[in-house]
């Protein structure tokens, strides 16, 4: 299994960017997707996640940093993640990493967590 992401770059404060990550592999089935980051000196935190249920999935948590700023979303029956992130600030700079967290097995199978590299996003004037 692999997570590509894309989408970082440079942007202006007040600026928008659009990250994706898509999921590939042997997969069977995915609980959640999300986004993490981690800025210089500081903890990898959590940003974004949504979850998928019966073929519906739903955005359960934004970081309070980054509510009504960013928005989490997964293509219909696509393992690709989408975080589109407007209003950039300063403390936005960060490497954000794609999240996984799925199955290989329709039986006997175990959940696991998986990674993607990261994408930097750095925002500056």
């Amino acid at each position: 299994v692999q997570l590509q992401a894309y989408g970082g770059g440079l942007v202006q404060p007040g600026g928008s960017l659009r990250l994706s990550c898509a999921a590939s592999g042997s997969i069977f089935n995915i609980n959640n997707m999300a986004w993490y980051r981690q800025a210089p000196g500081k903890q990898r935190e959590l940003v974004a996640r949504i979850t998928s249920r019966g073929g519906i999935s739903y955005a359960d948590y934004y970081a309070d940093s980054v509510k009504d700023r960013f928005t989490i979303s997964k293509d219909i029956n696509k393992n690709t993640v989408h975080l589109q992130m407007r209003g950039l600030k300063h403390e936005d700079t960060a490497v954000y990493y794609c999240y996984a967290y799925l199955t290989q097995r329709r039986y006997g199978g175990t959940w696991s967590d998986y990674w993607g590299q990261g994408t930097l996003v750095t925002v500056s004037s």
